[in-house]
């Protein structure tokens, strides 16, 4: 999605020592991804009409919620996105903005939750480019050691290593959730996501006062 932006001149890029960083604040409209799920925050909410017929528009996208739809999720926090974006079942959406793998960021491939603009899966994996990629760790791990400031770069830049996700409501119930505990022996309906954490806590505070 943020590649989407990119095409349409609304993202604000800032380069630092020949690398491509987003400039969020700067940023007319913006994607925080999350698998099937991806937060779009704009900075002017005049864009919002344009923003999401560009989105409906946009292979792999099914839904895109405005307040309404937001609302109609309970999924209308005050910090979610101006917009947020669902994928259709067999797709998903990366944070990625640059266009040339040579001008991504140093943190792009690396393991940083903090500085990237979402989830990356492909930190599951190993470049498949590296040769004897678990060498390259033990050399930086080691550098690390002995002082040095260093990159653990191994991650692959390729979404396609990536075959499968989560984050959209699976059409099947049989690939919902699972919550088990000893009332399920007495009962085996639904129950809302919500609900999870009250029983949660009114189980453990029930076991710590017995």
């Amino acid at each position: 999605l943020n590649r989407v932006f990119r095409a349409q001149g609304w993202l604000s890029l800032k380069n630092e020592l020949g690398l491509e960083y987003l400039d969020y604040g700067k940023c007319r409209a913006f994607a925080l991804a999350d698998h099937q799920v991806a937060h779009v925050y704009l900075s002017n909410l005049s864009d919002l009409p344009e923003v999401k017929r560009l989105l409906e528009a946009t292979d792999g996208v099914e839904t895109v919620l405005d307040q309404t739809g937001k609302a109609a999720y309970g999924i209308d926090h005050e910090r979610s996105g101006d917009l947020v974006v669902i994928a259709k079942p067999r797709a998903w959406f990366t944070y990625y903005y640059w266009e040339d793998d040579a001008l991504a960021p140093d943190f792009a491939r690396c393991i940083d939750i903090h500085r990237k603009a979402g989830y990356d899966p492909a930190e599951l994996f190993f470049d498949p480019q590296l040769k004897f990629p678990k060498l390259r760790v033990l050399k930086a791990l080691l550098k690390k050691k002995l002082g040095f400031r260093t990159l653990m770069d191994v991650i692959p830049l390729d979404a396609d290593c990536v075959r499968g996700s989560h984050g959209r409501i699976p059409e099947d119930s049989k690939d919902w959730p699972v919550y088990i505990s000893s009332e399920t022996a007495k009962s085996s309906k639904s129950i809302e996501a919500l609900e999870v954490y009250e029983k949660l806590k009114s189980f453990i505070l029930d076991e710590h006062r017995s």
